[in-house]
């Protein structure tokens, strides 16, 4: 991670409420640390402040501050990025302080907190405090309860963090592009008691959608449903780090939804708990379990687990569609149409032409040239084999032995010996067929199948 050592110059300036801040006051704003890894940071643990149980965000990093006369001070820069997607494919973004998403801010219940915006963007721009009790001056919507951030300006925000809970940051200027072209972060306000709501690992994430055509680089931020990237911090599937925990750890997962649809992600090995919406922490008596959990546009959901079951668990959306990467939804169903009779004719007016799609979507390992910068719909590799996923799709490791704190990939988990499933040679059992269907008036037990008797008038 890098330091910017130049924020403002010139007629840079800056406003608090309705008035402006001094050149003098503008030279004094704090750094705006940039990081340009898509992985995954380890936790921030408080150098300055109150004491707080630290995050970690899943391919992102928590955003450093300074105290200044009790004040905590953040600085963030909206700027455009390059964000690596995937192994194989960069996007054109926009962002905060050199990725998108933005890094997390981590503040204590109660924190007076003080944060200059500098848009470098070729627009005008806001932050809205998505779920934050605060002024309305504060509120960020351009135009409604502030003027918009001109391109060169600073701004600055200012209040009090009321309510311990799980928020994300975002504009409310020109949203349909500067939201699809991935401006958003996640905000997380800790409790002034450490102990309160204490697990051993809290992890989090926003999830985000783009429509980026193949061999393109910048999003379509026209596009309103048919996206074909759907990715979970701006990663997309094998580029998603896992989840490392240790075995008997209690784990968080905080996850915020910004696309454009809801997703409701599924947890494999384990059953969770919802204790958390933006709206607040839900009291014990009215958690309620889950393995998944449907998460609406604009809402963010925490669940919480006991890590008792060791391996590696799968952990996405389960719209199938979401776990699979650059789509293209004008293709024909091919599924057991005989392709043999014209695979040669077109053969010889493409060369190189593969029969797809008539056994199934799988690739069976097989590689076809892609454009530039594209991902294959579904990618991985597992100790098994292809795993064939992508988009919003990660894994959770469950390890015993690890040390407190310790995120590193311990690899792929090491199965105990007969507890994996395996190809049977042996005499198969009887497989039972379904009953037929009863023929059109057959008598099913009393009742007449196919007539309307004694429903006269109804």
């Amino acid at each position: 991670m890098t330091n910017r050592r130049h924020f403002i110059t010139g007629a840079a300036g800056a406003m608090v409420g309705a008035s402006l801040v001094s050149k003098a006051a503008a030279a004094a704003i704090p750094e705006a640390p940039v990081q340009s890894s898509p992985a995954t940071q380890p936790p921030l643990h408080p150098a300055s402040g109150r004491p707080y149980n630290p995050v970690v965000t899943l391919n992102g990093w928590s955003l450093p501050w300074r105290m200044k006369d009790g004040v905590k001070e953040f600085h963030l820069v909206a700027e455009p990025v390059v964000r690596e997607i995937a192994p194989g494919m960069k996007a054109n973004l926009w962002g905060y302080n050199g990725q998108s998403p933005g890094p997390t801010i981590e503040v204590v219940e109660g924190d007076r907190v003080r944060i200059f915006v500098t848009n470098k963007l070729p627009e005008a721009t806001t932050i809205h405090w998505h779920g934050q009790i605060l002024p309305s001056g504060m509120d960020g919507v351009a135009g409604l309860s502030q003027p918009a951030i001109a391109p060169g300006k600073t701004f600055v925000y200012e209040f009090v963090a009321r309510h311990a809970g799980t928020f994300m940051y975002h504009p409310h200027s020109d949203e349909m592009t500067q939201m699809a072209m991935g401006m958003m972060g996640f905000w997380v306000t800790h409790p002034k008691d450490p102990r309160q709501h204490a697990v051993d690992r809290d992890f989090v994430f926003l999830l985000n959608a783009y429509d980026i055509a193949p061999g393109n680089y910048t999003p379509n931020v026209n596009t309103m449903l048919d996206f074909n990237l759907w990715t979970i911090n701006s990663r997309a599937f094998p580029g998603t780090d896992p989840m490392v925990v240790r075995k008997d750890d209690r784990v968080r997962i905080r996850m915020g939804n910004l696309t454009m649809t809801n997703h409701p992600f599924h947890i494999h090995g384990h059953r969770f708990e919802v204790t958390g919406t933006d709206g607040g922490w839900l009291p014990p008596a009215a958690r309620w379990p889950e393995v998944t959990v449907d998460i609406g546009v604009g809402q963010m959901r925490a669940i919480e687990f006991v890590a008792d079951n060791p391996g590696d668990w799968a952990f996405h959306c389960h719209k199938s569609h979401h776990t699979m990467n650059a789509m293209s939804h004008a293709m024909p169903n091919l599924v057991g149409v005989d392709q043999a009779g014209v695979a040669k004719t077109i053969n010889d007016l493409v060369p190189g032409y593969m029969v797809m799609g008539d056994k199934g979507g799988s690739m069976g390992g097989m590689q076809m040239p892609l454009p530039e910068n594209t991902l294959p719909m579904m990618a991985g590799s597992g100790p098994f084999g292809d795993i064939e996923m992508g988009g919003m799709f990660t894994v959770i490791k469950v390890r015993e032995g690890l040390a407190r704190g310790d995120y590193r990939d311990p690899g792929w988990y090491e199965h105990p010996a007969g507890t994996v499933a395996r190809e049977w040679t042996g005499a198969l059992p009887d497989a039972p067929s379904a009953p037929p269907a009863p023929a059109q008036g057959e008598v099913i037990g009393t009742a007449k199948r196919g007539g309307h008797e004694g429903h006269e008038g109804h």
